[in-house]
C-alpha cells in the first residue's frame, strides 16, 4: 500500500500563486512516478501534471503548461505542484496518485492505483 497525502491549497485571487505537496509513504518502491489531477464541480476528473521516477521526466496537460510546475524532493518523499498565474477555470479539488510500473497513457487515470484524499484550491476572480 502507498500513502498520499496532499496539503497546500487554499482560497486566491486570480493572477496568484500557490504550492501543493503530496507526501508519500509505504511501499514508495512500487510507484514509478506521482501524478496531479483535479476535478471541478459538475466536471470529470481530469490529468493536470506527472513526473517519473525514471529520468524525472515530466508531462503537463496543454491547459496548465507554462503556469505548473512539478517537481520532486527524493529525500523528503515529497512531490510538488507549483500553481502560478492561477485562473477561476483553475478552481477544483487537486489529488495525486501514484503511478504504476509498465504505465501505457499516464493521462489516464487508470494507471493510478493510489490516491490521496484531494486539496481544494479556490481562484477567485
Amino acid at each position: 500500500q502507498v500513502q498520499l497525502v496532499e496539503s497546500g491549497g487554499g482560497l486566491v485571487q486570480a493572477g496568484d500563486s500557490l504550492r501543493l505537496s503530496c507526501a508519500a509513504s509505504g511501499r514508495t518502491f512500487s510507484m514509478n512516478g506521482i501524478g496531479w489531477f483535479r476535478q471541478a464541480p459538475g466536471k470529470e476528473r481530469e490529468f493536470v501534471a506527472t513526473i517519473t521516477w525514471s529520468g524525472r521526466i515530466t508531462y503537463y496537460a496543454d491547459s496548465v503548461k507554462g503556469r505548473f510546475t512539478i517537481s520532486r524532493d527524493d529525500a523528503k518523499n515529497t512531490v510538488y505542484l507549483q500553481v502560478s498565474s492561477l485562473r477561476p477555470e483553475d478552481t477544483a479539488v487537486y489529488y495525486c496518485a501514484s503511478l504504476r510500473p509498465n504505465w501505457r497513457d499516464l493521462r489516464s487515470d487508470f494507471e493510478y492505483p493510489y490516491w490521496g484524499q484531494g486539496t481544494q484550491v479556490t481562484v477567485s476572480s
